[in-house]
């Protein structure tokens, strides 16, 4: 059974190095193979993700289409999409839950590394059918080849040292795969460090009210590493294969001169796949993992401020069932069920959750009608004609999702120090609904629209939460009363490709009946166990309306031996709370990019230019973020050494070594976390 996919398409035209081991993998959401999806989606992969490799999945994905970060320093960087973060925003690991603490909190990290992943995709928008209601502002999925799930025969491999860079990194990582006989290995392990990141001279201020004058982020520096070993039994019926995977990282927070967090994340993950295990099931999938996440937060005598601890487990079947003739095209879909467990608790001085436990059932439905060429791609049957006289050729596809969710707190540890109360629960049954349309108009345009309404359920900190939150400086406080987020979505593109020619045109808009927002209350200052007073912040459900563009597009100036290319990138969002009639925080600024590739035979080079326009959009709780222009370069050379590959490459960061902030850090952090400053990175990285 051969699948097409946006992603096998970009993985072909990558160099053979950079190829995954694995047979190409549908693109994330996409379950029946489209190769033309309704939903705005980016891909990095081979290349692209060897050179825009960066220290967290936040820093890699950055500067991607309608993809910002969270930015608490280099450590912690937690993706934004379009104006969305935290639990808005589903992380994943090969299409399951990455079960972690880093949307409770912005100094939290994500405890996936880059430099182990072969694939990242990232979709813009509601995927929240496939993958619930976290997912309502978009998905990023990180893929490796852990679990394999083609035969491997000859012992295959590669590794990769990179050096340098803003925050002086050493890091290293290598793949080794293999198998014969239907069985297949993997085995993967990096290790990574870091020091304090080199940034533009900048004023820092200081408890006191003064400032001290500083060129690198105090308590910035790393340490992580981890591996993985995973083996499976395929044949052509399909797959049945297991992983374990270690993670580990020691990294200071930013925010304070001496506290450091120990992190550490063991997962077992078992997947299979069984295909045509009946007559109306084509593809039959099932993926199931355990997860057991800790970290501490270590003050700087050495003692154990805080610990939280999150252990959990989830499971997800799909179905593809098979298709049959209707209305001149042709009808198939995928339906499933998916479940997700998991208890967390945060012990210690610093915390401002109580112990949780929560709990989500799901079943979805995604059925697609493709019509003229591609409903006749679906089946032997040759089109009339060849297409390209204007004749209209697309699908229609329809999602509909039911969640049930329980969330409850154990309430306070110790009765006689009273904070969070008595033990309770809250039960939410979200549904969402979608509907999405892609169509090719003859050989150059396509036009693709979705529509969507999602409704999430409250997480546990924005029901629970009553404490100091030392990270933000703030006092959090939640709502057990807090009610379903709703939200309707209308995304809009229009694609144009003409040879090496392309460009692409998204428009977006989300409003919210019922947006979980965190803002400032306007009560008196807390006191706080550090010293000094915090200002209190509630979780509370607003209108809120999101909406923006995208933009991109290629233009191919020299083509012949040697190649040049000219590309320009532009998004915009922009946020307003309804009810309080003032923008919603931590939205990033429009930005342009622009760039220029060279290529001849193994060489390729590349400038760009990023423009930040000013932030001046913001909460009456925040100021405004200046607006920057830095300047980046990239190189790298490709050649075989017999049976293998070898690459080396290079990447200057800020060539100016320009002074500039992120509009997406929180208000508190900003002015304590200056983007990178100028920083040269040089790696090498074999394939055999």
């Amino acid at each position: 059974m051969k699948h097409t996919s946006l992603a096998a398409l970009l993985v072909a035209f990558a160099p053979a190095w950079a190829q995954p081991t694995q047979a190409p993998v549908l693109i994330t959401g996409n379950p029946l193979g489209d190769t033309e999806v309704a939903t705005p989606t980016s891909v990095l992969a081979g290349t692209g993700l060897v050179l825009r490799r960066g220290s967290s999945l936040g820093d890699t994905l950055d500067g991607l289409p309608g993809v910002s970060s969270t930015y608490f320093g280099p450590n912690a960087n937690r993706p934004v999409i379009r104006g969305l973060d935290g639990d808005r925003i589903r992380v994943l690991s090969n299409a399951g839950a990455a079960l972690d603490a880093s949307s409770l909190s912005f100094d939290h990290a994500v405890p996936i590394d880059p430099l182990v992943v072969e694939r990242i995709e990232v979709l813009r928008g509601p995927a929240a059918l496939m993958y619930g209601g976290s997912a309502v502002g978009g998905v990023v999925n990180t893929i490796d080849n852990r679990i394999p799930k083609t035969p491997l025969s000859a012992a295959t491999g590669a590794a990769e040292l990179r050096l340098g860079g803003a925050n002086r990194e050493r890091g290293a990582s290598a793949v080794v795969e293999g198998g014969g006989d239907g069985m297949a290995f993997h085995a993967d392990a990096f290790r990574r460090s870091t020091a304090d990141l080199h940034v533009p001279a900048f004023e820092r201020p200081l408890g006191d009210g003064s400032s001290e004058r500083r060129s690198r982020i105090a308590n910035s520096s790393s340490r992580a590493s981890g591996g993985a070993v995973g083996a499976s039994w395929v044949s052509d019926q399909g797959y049945l294969g297991a992983s374990v995977d270690s993670y580990r990282n020691d990294y200071g927070i930013v925010a304070e001169d001496d506290i450091t967090i120990q992190m550490r994340r063991d997962k077992l993950t078992l997947a299979g796949e069984l295909r045509r295990p009946t007559s109306f099931i084509t593809t039959l999938r099932a993926q199931a993992a355990g997860t057991d996440y800790q970290h501490q937060e270590i003050e700087g005598d050495g003692s154990v401020g805080t610990t939280f601890k999150s252990r959990g487990n989830d499971m997800r079947l799909e179905a593809v069932h098979r298709g049959f003739q209707l209305g001149g095209g042709r009808i198939d879909g995928v339906f499933g069920t998916q479940f997700e467990s998991s208890r967390f608790s945060a012990l210690g001085e610093e915390a401002f959750v109580p112990s949780t436990s929560t709990r989500h059932a799901a079943v979805f439905m995604l059925e697609r009608w493709r019509f003229g060429d591609a409903g006749h791609a679906a089946t032997s049957t040759p089109p009339q004609g060849d297409g390209t006289h204007g004749q209209l050729s697309g699908q229609l596809s329809v999602g509909l999702r039911a969640e049930q969710v329980r969330v409850r707190s154990e309430g306070d540890a110790n009765a006689e120090a009273a904070q969070f109360g008595p033990p309770q629960a809250r039960r939410f049954a979200p549904r969402s609904a979608s509907i999405g349309a892609a169509l090719k108009i003859g050989t150059q345009w396509q036009a693709s629209s979705s529509w969507s309404y999602t409704e999430r359920a409250p997480t546990h900190y924005e029901l629970y939460a009553n404490g100091v939150h030392a990270a933000t400086a703030t006092f959090e406080r939640g709502d057990p009363q807090q009610a379903l987020e709703r939200g309707r979505s209308l995304d809009a593109t229009l694609a144009w490709r003409k040879g090496a020619h392309s460009a692409k045109l998204s428009l977006f808009e989300s409003r919210f009946s019922n947006y979980i927002n965190l803002a400032a209350t306007g009560e008196a200052d807390v006191e706080s166990d550090h010293g000094g007073s915090v200002p209190v912040f509630a979780f509370a459900g607003v209108r809120a309306r999101l909406y923006g563009l995208e933009a991109e597009a290629t233009w191919r100036l020299v083509d012949g031996h040697s190649s040049v290319d000219l590309d320009a990138k532009l998004d915009l969002v922009r946020g307003q709370d309804l009810t309080h009639r003032e923008p919603l925080p931590r939205l990033a600024p429009g930005r342009l990019t622009l760039g220029a590739n060279w290529t001849q035979d193994g060489w390729q080079a590349r400038a760009e230019m990023q423009r930040n326009s000013r932030q001046g959009r913001v909460p009456s709780t925040d100021i405004a973020t200046a607006g920057s222009t830095r300047v980046n370069l990239t190189g790298s050379y490709t050649w075989s050494l017999g049976e293998r590959q070898a690459m080396v490459f290079a990447k200057l960061h800020n060539v100016g070594n320009v002074l500039a902030y992120s509009a997406s850090t929180t208000a508190t952090l900003r002015p304590l976390a200056p983007l990178p400053g100028r920083g040269l990175t040089l790696g090498v990285r074999m394939a055999y």
